[in-house]
């Protein structure tokens, strides 16, 4: 799949200008774009940026309380002509306190020759889609031989990063996950295994699944000062670590000592820098996954290298997935027409 962009067809299903497509999270999620989908428009979004074809950036936010942020994600693709921003926020209490889910946000598309607004969508589905898809390709790139797949957290997230490292790396055979809450490591389990053919393990412990695993990655809670609940000591040569939660989940001298610590976005991580989430200073960045994909960057050159690759999302993966929901939607007639 590559990113549509005939906007004369679009102009001949949308009045450029009078109106715009409102997509409720519904709408998104039954649209029917793949995973395989999704992994492909997120590659060259992110060859895109490791040529440096892009306009983005880091994300700003704001702050309401110690565990909450809102961000404002903007980014232009020049190739392909998309524009946009997703304004996302994270209240990771709301399911406990108040029923309703921890991340919510939306996307807006808009017209790069007029400015118009062409689109407002959901982006809480688009949000969880992608953020693996990033993780999976990382993982195909820098450990294309890996057999074994190691996932921390269970939730929304974990599911999808096992769904996605199944599709995207080719000889993955075993899965170990771990979650502080072992019901959610139960249901993830439950949830995936029937559908899926590598074979999913239940972790004793952090140990026991960092151990276990040659390529890792977390998606848990994002906090200033690390929790580093997974130790430098029982990180060995050669493994591969793909976190989605900034510095929290991993003893920071693992990326200090790393033969190479890539990021998504070098702009992005000093802004969180700045901010206090790398309280022992951000590590030396050997490149961008992106500049890896699009090989102006080497990935992994040694067997025995290990490679952290902090991953915490770019606005051009969302606006690549948001054009081609778009331009989906307006094919099959979904969503509501909203006058400007």
């Amino acid at each position: 799949m590559t990113f549509p962009t005939d906007r004369q067809r679009l102009a001949d299903q949308l009045t450029i200008g009078s109106e715009l497509i409102y997509l409720p999270r519904q709408d998104v999620e039954h649209l029917g774009l793949t995973r395989d989908a999704i992994l492909e428009l997120t590659r060259q979004a992110l060859v895109e940026h490791g040529h440096r074809r892009y306009e983005m950036p880091a994300k700003i936010g704001v702050h309401p309380y110690d565990n909450v942020f809102y961000h404002a994600m903007p980014a232009y693709l020049p190739g392909p002509g998309i524009v946009g921003m997703k304004w996302i926020e994270c209240y990771p209490d709301n399911p406990r306190t108040c029923a309703l889910p921890q991340t919510t946000g939306l996307l807006v598309l808009n017209d790069v020759h007029t400015g118009v607004p062409l689109a407002v969508m959901d982006s809480a589905w688009l949000t969880a889609m992608r953020t693996p898809a990033v993780t999976a390709l990382a993982a195909a790139a820098l450990h294309p031989d890996a057999t074994t797949f190691g996932m921390f957290g269970c939730g929304v997230q974990g599911i999808e990063h096992v769904r996605y490292a199944a599709l995207a790396m080719p000889r993955l055979e075993t899965v170990h996950v771990y979650d502080t809450n072992g019901a959610a490591a139960d249901a993830l389990i439950a949830t995936l295994q029937p559908e899926l053919e590598v074979r999913i393990i239940k972790g004793a412990s952090p140990e026991a699944v960092t151990r276990s695993a040659e390529v890792l990655s977390s998606a848990t809670v994002i906090l200033r000062r690390p929790l580093a609940v997974v130790k430098d000591a029982w990180v060995t040569t050669g493994q591969t670590i793909l976190p989605c939660d900034l510095n929290t989940f991993w003893d920071p001298r693992t990326a200090r000592r790393a033969d190479k610590y890539l990021v998504d976005s070098v702009e992005e991580h000093e802004l969180f820098a700045s901010m206090g989430y790398f309280p022992d200073g951000l590590p030396e960045v050997t490149a961008e996954i992106g500049e890896v994909l699009a090989g102006v960057q080497p990935g992994r050159e040694h067997a025995d290298e290990i490679i952290v690759n902090s991953n915490i999302g770019m606005a051009v993966c969302d606006i690549a997935v948001g054009n081609a929901l778009l331009h989906r939607a307006l094919e099959r007639g979904v969503g509501v027409r909203l006058p400007l």
